[in-house]
C-alpha cells in the first residue's frame, strides 16, 4: 500500500513555519540576554539574570558565600562563634538557620529619581552583589534594631524565621573582603546603585555631602558617566564605627520583591 504525500505547497508552509518560530525563539532569547547591562553581572550571587528591555531581573538563592554561624552545622560554610559582634557586643545567636530561598528582584533598567520618594518596607528592599537582600533600619514596624544588633553574625548578617538571610548594617564581609569601604555594595530596588561608607579616595562620608536619602550624583569606577548612587548610612550607629546599610526612603521609582 502506497503512502499518501503531502502536497508540494503544504511541504514549503510547514518548513517556513519551522524556521520562523526557531528564528523568534532563538531572537527573542538573545534579546533578553543583550539587554542586561555589564554593571548588573557584577551580582555574582545572582542564580540569573536578564532584562525585559524595561527591567532587570535578579534571582537569587539567598545563600552567602562566607562562613556563618546561621548555616547548618553539615554545610560546609558552618562556622561556630561566639566572639563579639556589631557595636563591639557578644554574639548571642538567634534561633533561625539558613534556608535557601527563590527570591527574585525586579528593579528598573533606566533608574530615575521620583519625587514621592516611597518609604523602604520592612523586608528586601535591594540585593548585595553575593545575592544576600539588603533590609532597611527597623527589626519590626517602627521596631530599632537595637535588639537584634546582638545577633549579627561575624559578618554582620542574619537570618529572619523564614530562613532569609540579610544585611541590615555595613556588610563586613564585602566591604573588608571581596571590595573595600568605598566599592560597589549593590543595588535597591529603585535600581540605583549603593556603595560603601566611603569615596574612592579615602574620605569617609558626612551628613553634609550626602542628601537626605544618604546618596548624592558623580562619577565612579562603574559608571565614569555619573550616576545617583547610596552609601552605606552616614549614621556611625552606636558608636560602633559601622554604618546602617539605608535608612529613610527611596530616591527613585521602587521595583518589587517576590519569594
Amino acid at each position: 500500500m502506497k503512502k499518501a504525500k503531502l502536497p508540494l505547497v503544504t511541504l514549503i508552509l510547514l518548513i517556513a513555519a519551522a524556521i520562523s518560530c526557531s528564528k523568534s525563539t532563538t531572537t527573542a532569547a538573545d534579546t533578553t540576554t543583550n539587554t542586561v547591562p555589564d554593571v548588573y553581572k557584577k551580582i555574582y550571587g545572582a542564580t540569573s539574570i536578564t532584562s525585559d528591555g524595561a527591567y532587570v531581573y535578579i534571582k537569587t538563592k539567598d545563600l552567602p558565600d562566607h562562613k556563618s554561624a546561621y548555616y547548618p552545622t553539615t554545610n560546609a560554610l558552618y562556622e561556630a562563634y561566639s566572639g563579639t559582634t556589631f557595636a563591639g557586643y557578644t554574639f548571642v545567636k538567634n534561633p533561625n538557620s539558613i534556608i535557601e530561598q527563590t527570591g527574585t528582584f525586579k528593579i528598573p533598567l533606566n533608574p530615575a529619581v521620583n519625587t514621592a520618594h516611597a518609604a523602604t518596607p520592612l523586608g528586601p528592599i535591594g540585593i548585595a552583589l553575593n545575592g544576600v537582600p539588603f533590609f532597611n533600619q527597623y527589626a519590626g514596624p517602627n521596631q530599632p534594631l537595637t535588639s537584634e544588633i546582638v545577633s549579627f553574625d561575624k559578618y554582620y548578617g542574619h537570618p529572619q524565621p523564614q530562613g532569609m538571610y540579610h544585611y541590615h548594617v555595613e556588610p563586613l564581609y564585602l566591604t573588608t573582603v571581596k571590595s573595600t569601604k568605598s566599592g560597589l555594595m549593590g543595588f535597591l530596588l529603585d535600581g540605583f546603585p549603593v556603595y560603601g561608607p566611603q569615596e574612592e579616595n579615602g574620605t569617609v562620608l558626612v551628613s553634609s555631602q550626602l542628601d537626605s536619602y544618604h546618596g548624592h550624583t558623580h562619577t565612579t569606577v562603574d559608571y565614569p558617566n555619573g550616576i545617583y548612587h547610596y552609601h552605606a548610612s552616614n549614621v556611625n550607629y552606636l558608636n560602633s564605627g559601622y554604618y546602617i546599610l539605608k535608612s529613610g526612603s527611596y530616591y527613585g521609582t521602587k521595583g518589587t520583591f517576590t519569594n
